[in-house]
């Protein structure tokens, strides 16, 4: 394994995709209701037509690069500034905007799932069910977090410095730490406006696509 380093410059992915993301918020901004249609909608599988459901093909990806309001991106920008470093350094810039991708879809995908418990408890064209289908996910912060655990397991005895609290931990304990609260918060319902089962997502389909690359890796044989 490559040794931990720290880099001065920002790679050239994590510094396209703040750029993106700041564009696209700025995008929301200025025009409002014409970038709904970008965000992230559920599908309920008891009923998919046009009519029933606002998804679209493309959401699993563009919701990635919107926002709810200025501390959402600023604080989702600040992580992939901090960790993306260090890890497209590692990886580089191929691998990295690989996983960074996989890490979104997959928690798109996996908060699209886990909705499925939910809408199978209540009527089909209810008034609970038009609120439920109307309600939108953006935001970059499943693929963060799978950034998180990759950086936990590359990097699992870095020292991470927390501002709140103002505490210091090893990076594996702070993945398993920060894992265990969402999800917990996500079972129990609390904080029901954060997607919590999309940073689950996008943490489980990290560890996958880190594991098969260990695997591939290991059994790729070298011809000289």
């Amino acid at each position: 394994m490559t040794p931990f380093r720290t880099h001065s410059s920002t790679p050239p992915v994590v510094m396209n995709l703040m750029i993106a993301n700041a564009i696209v918020y700025l995008a929301t901004m200025l025009l409002e209701g014409d970038m709904v249609q970008f965000a992230l909608f559920n599908v309920d599988l008891r009923s998919i037509t046009p009519d029933d459901t606002l998804f679209r093909w493309w959401q699993p990806v563009t919701y990635m690069f919107m926002h709810g309001g200025f501390s959402h991106l600023f604080f989702n920008m600040f992580s992939l500034w901090m960790f993306g470093r260090a890890l497209e350094w590692e990886m580089g810039w191929k691998r990295f905007l690989t996983y960074y991708m996989v890490c979104g879809v997959g928690a798109a995908l996996f908060q699209m799932g886990m909705a499925q418990i939910d809408l199978a408890r209540i009527a089909l064209h209810s008034p609970a069910w038009y609120a439920y289908m109307s309600v939108p996910t953006v935001g970059a912060s499943g693929a963060i977090f799978g950034l998180l655990l990759a950086f936990g397991m590359l990097h699992p005895n870095a020292i991470i410095s927390l501002i709140f609290p103002p505490i210091a931990m090893k990076a594996k304990w702070f993945v398993i730490i920060y894992g265990a609260l969402e999800l917990l918060l996500g079972v129990s319902g609390t904080m029901d406006n954060v997607a919590h089962f999309a940073h689950l997502g996008g943490m489980f389909w990290g560890w996958l696509l880190i594991v098969w690359w260990r695997y591939r890796d290991r059994n790729r044989t070298y011809y000289y």
